[in-house]
């Protein structure tokens, strides 16, 4: 059988994980199928490496993935850190003082450089519920006293559309800013995203983008698609990333990855 791609790019949150956080046998299934049939599957996903790491572990994963919207190529076989961005704090900072004077007073969270990086929750700051494990801090201040690969922004009252957009039109080209997820906007070094760590894990492999079918839902997957030769966005996926995706599947909760390798693999010339 020839497989078409030799890359399955996947997201997490919202594409390869179900509602529940967990993979359904389905679709590790198809990941496997593909896998034996010459393509290999790289996570790509915007939680740093210490939101991602037990994940990887329970689906058996030893290759590499791609964590912290680009930031970070992590080697999950060897857990090891293979490449890590950091955001330059003052200019985060500058960044920060820059949107507030738009909008007002923001509330902020912060994710550590390295494999066993903190996420630090300053007050205010919604964190939803689940297992991921964070530190509050009363001042705010703590965060910005050890290197950082993202700071997570949220406001009393816009919603996050309309944060992302107003912190875009407010730091201009001192920082990226992303929306990533519900109540998840960040800001990140300038130039990052996903297709530059995933096109760094790619050539760790020898392969090319030309060679690649990924998987997204949020607007933070659009570089990823832009990279890619092919973008599937889920059912469930936001409109800007619909708008731009070469095909919509079903949603992460009914198994659209496997839908889409399933007929793939069922189409794959015999060798």
């Amino acid at each position: 059988m020839t497989f078409p791609y030799k890359l399955v790019a996947t997201d997490l949150d919202g594409t390869l994980l179900r509602g529940d956080d967990t993979v359904s046998e389905r679709t590790r299934e198809a990941l496997a199928a593909a896998t034996t049939a010459g393509a290999a599957h790289i996570i790509v996903t915007g939680r740093a490496v210490p939101w991602t790491r037990h994940i990887l572990d329970d689906l058996g994963y030893e290759g590499l993935a791609v964590c912290g919207q680009g930031a970070q190529v992590y080697h999950a076989g060897e857990h090891k850190l293979l490449t890590s961005l950091t955001l330059d704090r003052q200019l985060a900072g500058l960044a920060l003082s820059k949107i507030e004077a738009e909008v007002g007073p923001l509330h902020l969270a912060a994710s550590r450089d390295g494999l066993d990086g903190e996420v630090l929750v300053g007050p205010g700051y919604q964190v939803q519920e689940g297992p991921l494990p964070y530190v509050f801090v009363d001042d705010a201040t703590e965060m910005w006293t050890a290197p950082l690969n993202k700071v997570y922004i949220q406001h009393p009252e816009l919603d996050d559309d309309a944060l992302a957009f107003a912190a875009r039109a407010a730091v201009g080209s001192l920082v990226d800013v992303v929306m990533a997820g519900a109540g998840v906007v960040e800001i990140l070094p300038l130039g990052l995203s996903k297709a530059t760590g995933l096109s760094l894990a790619a050539r760790r492999l020898g392969v090319k983008a030309a060679d690649t079918i990924a998987f997204g839902d949020m607007p933070n997957d659009i570089p990823m698609f832009g990279w890619a030769h092919h973008g599937v966005a889920m059912a469930n996926a936001h409109d800007d990333l619909k708008a731009v995706a070469h095909e919509i599947t079903a949603s992460n909760d009914d198994d659209g990855i496997a839908v889409v390798l399933e007929e793939l693999l069922r189409s794959a010339p015999a060798q």
